[in-house]
């Protein structure tokens, strides 16, 4: 005959390991989060920099390239471009800080560059 168990014994186990969870489980979200804006921050520079390079070779002109760059990157990213013709490429470097957890709060850069044939008009 099996002994009786009392049911009291494994009240509220389920409640400690869940409490005991919770931390690993929230920094392995914000290890996913940090992942993603990493990977969204380098799309960004790249197309900035592809856009900007674009702009850059259409008009022959600094300025322009670097409002293309800014245009669809919030201000929260800080973001910086160099731009400058290099023989028959125009070339666009553009910078933007390493988010942590959300955009603002930054350390370090990442770096997206892109460059586009200059389009000359014909004589």
């Amino acid at each position: 005959m099996p002994a009786r168990r009392s049911p009291r014994r494994d009240r509220g186990q389920v409640a400690v390991e869940f409490v005991g969870m919770v931390p690993l489980i929230l920094l392995i979200l914000a290890a996913v989060w940090e992942c993603v804006l990493i990977g969204y921050a380098f799309s960004l520079a790249g197309n900035a920099a592809d856009e900007g390079a674009r702009a850059g070779a259409v008009h022959g002109d600094r300025g322009t390239c670097e409002a293309a760059a800014a245009e669809h990157i919030g201000g929260a990213w800080g973001m910086s471009a160099d731009c400058a013709a290099a023989g028959d490429i125009y070339k666009a470097t553009v910078k933007l800080k390493i988010p942590v957890l959300y955009p603002g709060l930054n350390f370090g850069e990442i770096t997206g560059t892109g460059g586009a044939a200059m389009e000359k008009e014909a004589p």
